[in-house]
């Protein structure tokens, strides 16, 4: 069974900095497209970052564009989310995807696998 395990989490005070990884059993991540999303209390799931298979290409949503970086390592088969200057309203789960696709993607309904999540909690 595919498995995408995210970890990283965690409680950090606003302006720190956190490093989500996403790891895959199986070359569920190195095949194809990727992306990040968070969930807030009450909220939808919404789009965060997404990289291209190759990780050429890359696409932010505006209110992290700036303070993260989305990356990937193919050979490991794991991709990464650096979070840096974090903010109060970042605190969420979040979850790491694999698409059904190469190219980048922003509807959670183009992914196709999912992580668990993973917990951020940013303190002011």
């Amino acid at each position: 069974q595919v498995q995408l395990v995210e970890s990283g989490g965690g409680l950090v005070q606003a302006g720190g900095s956190l490093r989500l990884s996403c790891a895959a059993s199986e070359r569920t991540l190195s095949s194809y497209a990727m992306g990040w999303f968070r969930q807030r209390p009450g909220k939808e799931r919404e789009f965060v970052a997404t990289i291209s298979r190759s990780g050429g290409n890359t696409y932010y949503a505006d209110s992290v564009k700036g303070r993260f970086t989305i990356s990937r390592d193919n050979v490991k088969n794991t991709g990464y989310l650096q979070m840096n200057s974090l903010k109060p309203e970042d605190t969420a789960v979040y979850y790491c995807a694999s698409a059904f696709g190469i190219y980048m993607r922003t509807n959670v309904r183009e992914y196709r696998y999912w992580g668990q999540g993973t917990q951020v909690t940013v303190s002011s």
